[in-house]
């Protein structure tokens, strides 16, 4: 853009936005060019923050009219660096456009459990406005007090309360959206059911920005639980954890809200690193399962459940040892062991992330076959393996062995990458997910993804941005 070309685009910005909300300083700009984990950084001419729905239309058919691209931002808490600008010429052509300031309630319905929010809603915000209205809004993640519903749709986020509930996309009934052109598609119906025609609410979730500009969105609510029970069980193995699954199911059915499988290198990282969170046994074991039954009944009602279901998982032989939380203080401090597990992992050094997904069925060959691949590549390798075994998502971490050089085991990144992420697709796995792909894997999608479904995902993108400046070098 020539000089010209930029004051003309920045000044229709301050006009729409007001001059506070068009950062140019690079000083300003700084917080919003970096992502979470700081392993990208990027440039932009300038970083827009709209307010309003009009206000972000108005901003797009800017950007629309002096051809530049823009990556939309909410809490900046990705892990995959989709909501950082890419590219040499970021800097002349990019704007960053962040959502924070669109953090209004719209509405509550709670005849029709719903609630709309716009998208910079911080996720933890949303949950208390739910709570207080004697509803639950089940979506829970780490860093709940930082990002943003917004974010959350357009990664498609997971959690630990998929196995209930789902996946934010179907948590999610409608959006307001802003495409490319700066058009406003007012898709905020609270309808459970709408068949007519395709379903656009579903292209947008899981987008990354790539596609247009979630502005706001019709979320489902749930009658809050009467009562919680949280236990910790020690397993030997993930195939005794997937044998502990199956006991619980049949016997909680849709009770069952949380199942998370933690292995014993994970809870070795938090106590060496959080010692004030206390392990709940007396010796190590192999791995842990975390478990939730969430009840509309009552505590006895649902402990009595629990009971019948660990009974049997104790004659099976799966299970070699369990806490029961005795309080909601207790609760909290199970789940806190699990929240842990990333800080402790970062406090540890660095490692090579996957955020990967198998059939439920076939996790424990996943995990078997691929520890034995890495063993055999990199004798030693520290395998940081837990995750939302429920649904079949791990966050499968290899740390360098002990004594070796952090900065000289992450040059093998790529290496790792391909013996995990070709032995999560010879088990019929995703490469993504809860994180999105983002800049991070966008090469290694096109790797595992066929030419024609591909081929699809590149029809869309250029019937609804024909000029390529939604989030460009992400997804597609």
């Amino acid at each position: 853009m020539t000089a010209a070309h930029t004051d003309s685009f920045l000044d229709l910005c301050r006009a729409a936005l007001g001059p506070q909300n068009v950062l140019t300083d690079p000083a300003d700009k700084a917080p919003y060019l970096t992502d979470w984990r700081r392993r990208y950084t990027g440039d932009a001419l300038a970083v827009l923050r709209p307010g309003s729905t009009e206000e972000v239309a108005a901003v797009m058919r800017a950007c629309h009219a002096h051809r530049l691209a823009v990556v939309p931002q909410g809490g900046n808490t990705g892990l995959c660096g989709g909501a950082t600008p890419v590219g040499a010429d970021a800097g002349r052509n990019t704007v960053v456009l962040s959502l924070q300031r669109m953090n209004r309630v719209r509405q509550v319905d709670p005849l029709n459990n719903t609630i709309t929010v716009e998208a910079g809603v911080i996720l933890q915000q949303l949950q208390d406005v739910a709570q207080q209205h004697g509803r639950l809004f089940p979506l829970s993640l780490a860093a709940e007090g930082s990002c943003t519903i917004g974010g959350n749709l357009s990664t498609n986020a997971g959690g630990t309360a998929v196995l209930r509930y789902g996946n934010t996309r179907e948590l999610c009934l409608g959006l307001e959206v802003v495409n490319a052109r700066g058009e406003v598609w007012e898709g905020l119906r609270g309808l459970r059911k709408d068949n007519t025609g395709y379903d656009l609410r579903d292209l947008f979730i899981g987008a990354e920005g790539t596609l247009g500009i979630i502005t706001a969105a019709v979320m489902k609510l749930f009658p809050a639980p009467r009562a919680r029970v949280t236990a910790l069980a020690a397993v030997q193995s993930p195939r005794a954890a997937l044998a502990l699954l199956a006991i619980a199911q049949s016997h909680a059915s849709a009770m069952l809200t949380g199942f998370e499988l933690m292995s014993a290198m994970c809870l070795e990282l938090v106590t060496k690193h959080f010692p004030q969170l206390r392990y709940p046994f007396d010796a190590p074991h192999p791995q842990l399962v975390l478990l939730e039954l969430s009840d509309s009944e009552s505590e006895a009602h649902a402990r009595g459940i629990f009971e019948k279901m660990m009974e049997a998982a104790f004659e099976a032989g799966v299970v070699s040892d369990a806490v029961v939380a005795e309080s909601v203080q207790q609760s909290r401090d199970f789940w806190n062991l699990r929240e842990h597990i990333p800080l402790a992992q970062v406090e540890e050094g660095k490692n090579i992330k996957h955020d990967i997904a198998v059939p439920i069925s076939r996790v424990a060959d996943f995990i078997e076959t691929t520890d034995s691949l890495l063993q055999d590549a990199y004798p030693g390798a520290r395998m940081v393996t837990f995750g939302h075994l429920g649904d079949g998502n791990l966050h499968y971490n290899v740390s360098p062995p002990a004594g070796v050089d952090h900065e000289h085991f992450l040059q093998h990144q790529d290496a790792i990458n391909l013996i995990v992420h070709n032995s999560v697709h010879a088990h019929h796995g995703s490469i993504s997910a809860e994180h999105g792909l983002g800049q991070l894997k966008v090469e290694e999608n096109q790797r595992y993804k066929s030419m024609v479904e591909m081929t699809m995902m590149r029809a869309i993108k250029h019937a609804l941005d024909p000029q390529g400046l939604m989030n460009p070098g992400k997804v597609v």
